[in-house]
């Protein structure tokens, strides 16, 4: 199969690796590998007090303009994607130039013209993944838009009603789902700065891989970010016994 890919068996295992890598990493952000809250699940309790607190509201001016700024990166992030795609298909049409500089580096492995062409195949299937997480994640948000302006307007008790606690129910899950198909095309954004060591060398793929593996963990489980949501101001909260570090 590596032969017929242009591709050694230690690229194939290093291929290997970066993908498990990968899946692992989604996992453990969704909450279905390890314990411990990561930054995407604590993100994902807010977006649910957002809906509820929206529910409440009679004036919704503040909870459209959300909606606006996360479309709006979402869009930029799904125009980004494309231009990058690009910007590949142009790489194509350089290849013995940029064979040539790679050859040159301190750590460049020989690699055949075929072989390094498959491996910028590789990068416009994670770009282009990236790019449908985006537009789907962009029409989600739209659908929440639209989700957020069925519910109905408080009125008392009335607004606890089962049919506002539907409607709540919608908006919430839909803004949940965008949120978690706009992290997946941002996480393979990341992945494809790692994927960039394979050009070098599949022990710099490695290494790449490794040290994005690193600040990606880090963004999920150790960050400022995670302990501001997590997190309590000084003085508050004495009497609980639990603390967020313990999560």
């Amino acid at each position: 199969m590596g032969d017929s890919i242009h591709l050694s068996a230690a690229d194939l295992a290093t291929l290997a690796f970066f993908l498990a890598v990968w899946v692992l990493h989604t996992l453990a952000s969704d909450g279905r590998l390890v314990s411990r809250v990561s930054l995407t699940t604590a993100m994902n309790a807010q977006r649910e007090a957002w809906m509820r607190n929206m529910a409440e509201r009679e004036v919704r001016i503040v909870d459209t303009a959300i909606m606006t700024g996360l479309q709006q990166g979402t869009a930029f992030f799904a125009s980004s994607s494309l231009i990058a795609l690009g910007g590949c298909f142009a790489l194509l049409g350089a290849s013995d130039r940029v064979l040539q500089v790679l050859a040159d580096l301190p750590f460049g492995a020989a690699s055949s013209r075929e072989a390094f062409q498959t491996k910028v195949f590789g990068l416009v299937l994670i770009l282009a993944f990236a790019f449908f997480k985006f537009g789907w994640a962009y029409r989600l948000f739209n659908y929440c838009s639209i989700l957020i302006g069925a519910v109905p307007i408080p009125h008392g008790a009335a607004s606890r009603n089962p049919i506002s606690e539907t409607a709540v129910w919608r908006a919430t899950r839909m803004n949940v789902l965008a949120g978690k198909h706009f992290n997946s095309g941002l996480r393979a954004v990341f992945f494809s700065i790692g994927y960039l060591g394979w050009f070098v060398d599949p022990v710099v793929f490695v290494i790449s891989t490794l040290v994005l593996l690193a600040v990606l963990v880090r963004r999920q489980f150790f960050s400022a970010a995670r302990q501001a949501v997590l997190g309590q101001p000084p003085g508050a909260g004495k009497g609980s016994s639990i603390r967020p570090d313990s999560q």
